[in-house]
């Protein structure tokens, strides 16, 4: 017992546990690696879809032929070729049939192969398939020692290392796949663009990947879609490693009662199924307003994703909430390695077209020394047989005097000084060769066999003839397959100027107190008499009522500012549209506005890219407190998508106006209490943009505060507007204000009564200038200042609006132009195109059609 214990103890070797799992991870990680996981540069292929191939080839599975089921060819592949599971080798075949994976399907699918919703394929036994014509173009040639053969796992057979591929299928079909620390995933192109590419490498070998990208633009996505900016491809083809991002195509489609988005096309890798799901979430979950429906409507004719959207929603605003919320937007992360020579390697574009022209150069330089060998053994066979027919009677005498076959041929090699193969072939040869017409045939074989050999030896010799049989090939392939991009590619962002989709009409932007906003035509608000009780506005969920009005147009910037002092950008094309009465959406879906902050003054921009304007104005904020700022323009002329710090806020005060200046101008302040303070620009220090700024007016107690502030931009033309809280106004003349230093209590403006309420709002006007009121109840009215005249600072004014409700009070004031020079701008601005359509169709202009609304007239400076 002892002794068969000691046996065993010696058969035990020690070793280091450490040592062992670094070496059999090792061994493991680099199988993975070059036997599983990575393409070879040459033909793009892993062993997996190399046997796939090859075993269909095997049993004459070709386009040509009848369908096979999946599940003989992939018993073929396992037990042949690939020792592994079954499910590995079909889940491969299934990728090759996928038209919505490889952008160049290799394998002819007949049933179910999966959809591009996630959907599996049918089980092997259901399903059939057989090689594309392109798939056999990948083999081409393999039977003439154009690859080494290497045996299989058992030993009986021999296999290809590489596929002779004409194709450049590691570019075209891409590939992806996890090895042990590593990975690739490269992206599908267009044939033509990657022949060309080959080509042109061909032509020129020290060719660089900017110039390689004129051939080669960017992937070619199976899906389609665009491929948004080229700087990620840029990186990619030159580095190896790149971010490409893609975009759905999507268009927005409108009808009369509510506008469509619909997507036509995804984003490669994009599950279209998980995609819909995913959007009908966020609509659940509230992340996403606007979206009544989403429906998948894909059928026969293609792929089609209705997105209905609803009616006071912006389809522009929301399809760039899609983009980026959403998978319509996504990025493929280029990361190029694959074998070469047997080693992983990042490879950049340059670096895929040089081997796969190496590899074509190899397998052409293979298969001419084999066609060449062929050529010159046959030639030879023809000549012996040429010098037979030459002397055919004393050939026949010397094989009938023979008494053997093998005493023939050798009595026939020492007559014509012939080899064994030429005598056996005499020997074989039939008596219908012996025919002048056979005769003539054996010469002109031969003849052209010479001329056949003559090019396959200068094939050899000459490498420009070899580079140019490399290019007729690829061309050729080219004319066959060659089609069309699908994925269209947008340069850049800021080439594509999204002003030109939106006429530059006149609006009039609305906000209510609870933070809805929407933009509505400004010729659907018409004039009324002074002291009218107005048209029916804004219908608003309880205890919201609108607080601002600005008239604008499309094409103008919004500078949002919050009571926190937060600055905010959007242009007025991106806010949705509604109808005089509709509520508007929740800014918050637009800006990122904090839950507690809200909107406290608004600024219209011609644009922010004007250097010289942006430097030579200021931005001028007026608190609640009393407190004024002055900050150059240019500090808010980088929008950020969370928005900016505009001024550093004390405790318990806020932002109530914001105002453009020239830096000359002169301000007017107003509180509650009906005073008044006016003083120059210049007294404010410049300050920036997160100082909290200094004194600009004396509060009345504790209950007082400012509630508006103006821009004097000429003293002579414009007057000063309040209007108090019941629908009383005036206006007066702006030297009635004398000029004093900031900080002061300033003087009365208004006279304060029982029966006007306090100040609620300071306008400069003239008399082109409409205003436009609303009341808390949603009341609006309409009314030319110039039917208010001009009265003294101190008196109660007259009454605007009469208010028809009880407790009812004002809420917000604006003015616009006057509707008479809007129609007259109108008729100036019309085309002669319009006008003459206009005499042709005999149709008249309506005089509610409004203009554009210029930055004069609607006084930016100061507004």
């Amino acid at each position: 017992m002892d002794e068969n214990q000691t046996i065993d103890q010696d058969r035990i070797i020690k070793i280091n546990i450490e040592e062992e799992m670094k070496s059999s991870y090792i061994d493991y990680s680099m199988s993975v690696i070059v036997a599983r996981a990575l393409p070879d540069v040459r033909d793009g292929f892993k062993p997996v879809h190399r046997r796939i191939l090859y075993g269909m080839r095997d049993i004459g599975n070709t386009s040509s032929n009848p369908y096979k089921k999946c599940a003989r060819v992939v018993g073929e592949v396992l037990g042949k070729y690939h020792p592994h599971g079954d499910s590995s080798v079909y889940g491969a075949l299934v990728r090759l049939a996928q038209d919505w994976n490889m952008r160049y399907t290799l394998v002819d699918g007949q049933g179910n192969f999966g959809s591009v919703d996630g959907d599996s394929a049918a089980a092997m036994r259901y399903t059939e398939c057989r090689l594309e014509k392109i798939g056999e173009y990948v083999m081409d040639d393999l039977d003439k020692d154009t690859v080494d053969m290497v045996p299989n796992f058992d030993e009986t057979l021999l296999e290809p290392t590489v596929m002779p591929t004409k194709i450049p299928n590691l570019l075209v079909n891409g590939g992806n796949g996890i090895a042990v620390g590593m990975a690739t995933n490269m992206p599908t192109h267009n044939l033509s663009e990657v022949i060309d590419g080959c080509c042109a490498y061909i032509d020129n070998e020290e060719i660089n990947t900017e110039e390689l990208m004129q051939y080669i633009q960017a992937p070619d996505f199976p899906t389609g879609g665009y491929i948004y900016g080229l700087q990620g491809v840029k990186d990619a083809y030159e580095t190896g490693r790149g971010r490409v991002v893609m975009r759905a195509k999507a268009e927005i489609e409108s009808d009369e009662n509510q506008d469509k988005i619909i997507i036509t096309e995804i984003p490669y890798g994009v599950n279209k199924q998980q995609l819909i799901e995913y959007i009908a979430d966020l609509v659940k979950e509230g992340k996403l307003e606007g979206i009544s429906n989403a429906n998948d409507e894909s059928g026969r004719q293609g792929m089609r994703i209705v997105i209905d959207v609803k009616r006071d929603a912006n389809a522009n605003v929301l399809l760039n909430k899609l983009f980026k919320m959403t998978a319509l937007q996504s990025s493929f992360s280029v990361n190029n390695i694959a074998l070469v020579k047997g080693r992983p390697r990042l490879l950049t574009l340059k670096d895929c077209i040089k081997y796969f022209v190496e590899h074509r150069h190899d397998v052409t330089i293979r298969r001419t020394k084999f066609e060449l060998k062929k050529a010159e053994e046959r030639a030879h066979i023809l000549e012996g047989m040429i010098i037979a027919s030459d002397n055919i009677d004393e050939v026949v005498q010397i094989i009938k005097a023979s008494r053997t076959p093998a005493l023939a041929r050798t009595n026939l090699e020492q007559r014509f000084n012939l080899d064994e193969l030429q005598s056996q072939a005499i020997v074989d040869m039939r008596l219908s060769q012996i025919t002048g017409l056979k005769v003539e045939e054996l010469h002109a074989q031969f003849d052209e066999l010479q001329q056949r050999i003559a090019y396959l030896t200068s094939i050899l010799t000459d490498d420009n003839l070899c580079k140019k049989v490399m290019k007729d090939e690829l061309n050729e392939l080219k004319e066959k397959f060659g089609d069309e991009r699908r994925t269209k590619i947008i340069p850049a962002e800021h080439e594509f100027n999204a002003e030109d989709f939106y006429p530059n009409d006149p609006v009039v932007i609305t906000v209510s107190h609870l933070g809805y906003i929407k933009r509505t035509p400004l010729s659907e608000f018409r004039e009324q008499a002074r002291g009218g009780v107005g048209s029916k506005g804004v219908r608003h969920r309880e205890q919201d009522f609108t607080e601002f009005i600005y008239p604008a147009t499309m094409h103008q910037t919004m500078l949002f500012f919050t009571k926190k002092g937060r600055c905010y950008w959007l242009k007025c094309y991106n806010i949705p549209e509604g109808t005089k009465d509709s509520k508007g959406r929740a800014i918050q879906n637009l800006l990122n506005i904090e839950p507690d902050d809200g909107l406290n003054a608004i600024l219209r921009l011609r644009g922010l890219d004007d250097e010289e304007f942006v430097n030579s104005h200021n931005v001028v904020f007026a608190t609640k407190n009393g407190t004024i700022k002055k900050t150059s323009l240019e500090a808010y002329s980088r929008p950020r998508a969370n928005g900016v710090i505009a001024i550093n806020i004390a405790e318990g005060d806020e932002v109530v106006d914001v105002r453009l200046t020239n830096g000359k101008n002169e301000i007017i302040m107003a509180n509650k209490n009906g005073r008044a303070v006016r003083f120059n620009e210049e007294t404010v220090r410049a300050m920036g943009r997160t100082a909290t700024g200094v004194r600009g007016m004396k509060l009345d107690g504790d209950d007082d505060q400012v509630v508006g502030m103006i821009v004097v931009n000429d003293a002579e033309t414009e007057n000063v507007m309040v209007v108090s809280e019941t629908g009383y106004g005036k206006r007066s003349s702006v030297e009635d204000y004398r000029v004093t230093n900031r900080g002061g209590k300033g003087v009365k403006t208004l006279n304060i009564t029982e029966k006007t309420g306090r100040v609620v709002a300071i306008k400069n006007v003239n008399d082109d200038n409409d205003l436009m009121i609303i009341n808390k109840s949603g009341i609006t009215i309409r009314l030319a200042v110039s039917e208010v005249r001009v009265m003294g600072r101190a008196t109660q004014g007259v009454r605007l609006i009469n208010l028809s409700k009880k407790n009812d009070v004002i809420a917000s004031v604006c003015k616009v132009m006057s509707s008479e020079l809007e129609a007259a701008a109108e008729e100036e601005s019309r085309s002669e195109f319009d006008k003459a359509q206009e005499e042709l169709d005999n149709t008249t202009t309506s005089n509610e059609t409004s203009a554009e609304t210029t930055p004069e007239n609607t006084q930016e400076a100061s507004e």
